[in-house]
């Protein structure tokens, strides 16, 4: 078969033209999704995130067909595809060690420039494979059409393949390191075959030992690089942390971020102020000791849980988690231990609340997080009506708000479940309602009014400095902030980010 390309060397047939089109393009998606999962620690699960790494996927891409195109008509593609494969493997080697060590060395603009060579390289790289093996396979102008097309939907095919792969497949089995690194030797072993096949062992040998040793280098970077995880789950980066004040105190720490504490001794003791002002409310709002049918939107270290269940026998928890990892280390780190008063459902929230009867729960717990951004499927007016549908008719819904800044989110929040319930209260520092302090807040809602007066005297016994006010006191607080639905809950734009120092 005659190629399109200059010099001597073989040319790729078209099962292996079709191959390296395939794979080069999967491969790309691969890099752009578990690139997702190695920021997240640093950068968050928000929509910043996504679309910062799509973007510069998406560019990368575009450079990287257009120059390979380019390239193409100027060089021989036969020995070009060697070291397109080599270089991408090696980068992506070393994307675990270069994100992760420029995020906990220097962090901010080298942490940006750190991402966009590790996603923006094996991406241009990659997809300039595709129009150097369609210079290759256009053996007559009569043929460009079905030759172009039919590698475009090759391409195209490779790039689902390694989106379904990596997000229902790698991601839940292995480390985020072991994905890169694993990719980047395939990449390596793929250069090698094309190389030899091209140019024989004896002109290829030397580059190609070069591509390997940086390889190598790359590898194990990954696994010296400062990754921070206890486990790596289908979500997050998980670590347990003890706390060095108390000696059965846990952290649960998600990206980074203190999602959660538990005593492993005390189930009746709340570490975190937010969790104490949610316990506060619902002390105040049922009768002590009095066991409920409570529902939680999220896990994390389930501290709720455990405290309704000791201070409440028989009180009934069921909780929507969607990370089983995150269940998997409360379990083996956390003590955690299901039964028939604690049922842990893997699912997401929403879904979970749709099995849910009607009129079926005294309490519904709203502590589900994305980075520092409730979902926003959970904060429409929608989801709420679903909360108020399996609330019995006296129950209540405690929601764990985080904002910052001018509070425009929890301010829509509130005015998203005034839509849906009578009454509506929220609980927060002294700063939150004068636009000097964010952080967590607590929001309360119900059919029936809330006792601001129990509420206040138990956040007092617990010594928070929180202040609650409901209903017609938080008019001008609340503004003109418009509802949440699930036409349009714009919550990343919405959330002021907490930048410290």
């Amino acid at each position: 078969m005659a190629g399109g390309g200059a010099g001597s060397g073989a040319v790729p047939g078209p099962r292996e033209a079709a191959a390296l089109v395939f794979g080069s393009s999967a491969a790309v998606l691969v890099v752009e999704l578990v690139a997702l999962r190695l920021l997240a620690p640093y950068l968050g699960l928000t929509l910043e995130t996504n679309t910062l790494v799509i973007g510069l996927a998406l560019a990368a891409i575009a450079l990287g067909s257009w120059a390979g195109g380019r390239a193409a008509d100027v060089v021989d593609p036969r020995r070009a595809l060697a070291p397109l494969l080599g270089l991408s493997g090696v980068v992506a080697a070393a994307t675990p060690f270069l994100v992760r060590g420029a995020a906990e060395t220097a962090g901010g603009p080298l942490l940006l420039l750190a991402v966009a060579v590790t996603i923006g390289v094996p991406g241009a790289l990659l997809s300039a494979v595709t129009p150097m093996v369609t210079k290759l396979a256009l053996t007559s102008l009569a043929e460009t059409g079905t030759v172009v097309g039919r590698l475009s939907g090759i391409g195209t095919a490779g790039s689902i393949v390694g989106t379904v792969l990596t997000g229902f497949v790698l991601v839940s089995a292995v480390p985020v390191s072991g994905i890169l690194v694993g990719l980047g030797v395939l990449l390596v072993l793929a250069a090698v075959v094309v190389g030899v096949r091209v140019s024989g062992w004896r002109a290829a040998g030397p580059s190609l030992a070069l591509v390997l040793a940086g390889t190598g280098l790359g590898a194990l970077g990954a696994v010296a690089a400062p990754g921070g995880c206890d486990v790596e789950t289908q979500y997050h980066c998980a670590r347990v942390e003890a706390d060095p004040a108390r000696e059965s105190g846990r952290v649960l720490v998600l990206d980074g971020l203190r999602h959660s504490y538990v005593d492993l001794a005390d189930a009746t003791h709340l570490e975190f102020e937010y969790v104490q002002a949610a316990a506060s409310v619902v002390d105040a709002t049922f009768p002590a000791g009095e066991p409920l049918a409570a529902y939680h939107l999220g896990g994390g270290g389930l501290t709720l849980p455990r405290y309704l269940a000791e201070v409440r026998p028989g009180t009934t928890n069921v909780v929507s988690e969607i990370d089983p990892g995150v269940v998997a280390v409360d379990r083996d780190r956390l003590g955690l231990e299901t039964g028939p008063g604690l049922e842990v459902r893997v699912e997401d929230g929403r879904r979970g609340l749709d099995r849910l009867p009607d009129d079926s729960r005294d309490l519904v717990v709203g502590d589900a997080f994305g980075g520092v951004s409730v979902p926003w499927h959970l904060t429409t007016r929608e989801a709420v009506a679903q909360v108020r549908r399996v609330l019995r008719p006296d129950g209540a819904y405690v929601a764990n708000l985080i904002d910052h800044g001018p509070l425009d989110f929890a301010r829509a929040e509130v005015a998203t479940l005034r839509e849906v319930f009578d009454h509506v209260a929220l609980l927060a520092r002294p700063g939150a309602f004068d636009g000097t302090q964010g952080g967590n807040l607590v929001a309360v809602a119900s059919d029936r009014a809330v006792d601001l007066d129990a509420v206040t005297r138990v956040v007092e016994r617990r010594g928070l400095g929180w202040e609650a006010r409901g209903d017609a006191d938080l008019d001008d607080w609340v503004g003109g902030a418009d509802a949440l639905t699930d036409d349009h809950a714009p919550v990343d734009q919405l959330l002021t980010p907490y930048a410290e120092g």
